[in-house]
């Protein structure tokens, strides 16, 4: 639970996306893109995790999808990552590695779901390499 403060006129989906790149930045990742768009596709965030290089010996490019609901109740937010929503963030990071020198970085997708209920605690859960 991240207990952090709110912008009262900030729509939902860029509230999650605020609060899940600074719970990325907290653990150590630089964002390198917010809301990346190219012909391809969309990508909320994308980052780049350098404590990859002393476990698999190279930094990852990280390609994260973030979901926010206003509740939990029915659904994780996750849940909304289907297979076609998975497809078109594969389309667009390639779009974004194919424009850059990344031959010598992993690739990881994640999904950060953020619940933001009214007058609660925020949940923020990070799943890494979710697919």
């Amino acid at each position: 639970m991240w207990p952090f403060g709110r912008k009262d006129d900030e729509p939902m989906g860029r509230r999650g996306e605020r609060l899940a790149a600074g719970m990325l930045r907290r653990k150590g990742m630089k964002i390198l893109a917010r809301n990346y768009r190219c012909p391809a596709g969309e990508i909320d965030l994308i980052a780049l995790d350098r404590s990859t290089r002393r476990d698999v010996g190279a930094e990852t490019i990280v390609f994260t999808e973030v979901k926010t609901r206003s509740s939990g109740q029915y659904a994780a937010p996750e849940s909304a990552v289907d297979a076609e929503k998975r497809r078109h963030i594969t389309r667009a990071a390639h779009y974004y590695l194919a424009r850059r020198p990344t031959e010598d970085y992993n690739v990881r997708y994640d999904i950060v779901s953020v619940v933001v209920p009214s007058g609660g605690q925020v949940q923020i859960k990070h799943i890494v390499d979710a697919f």
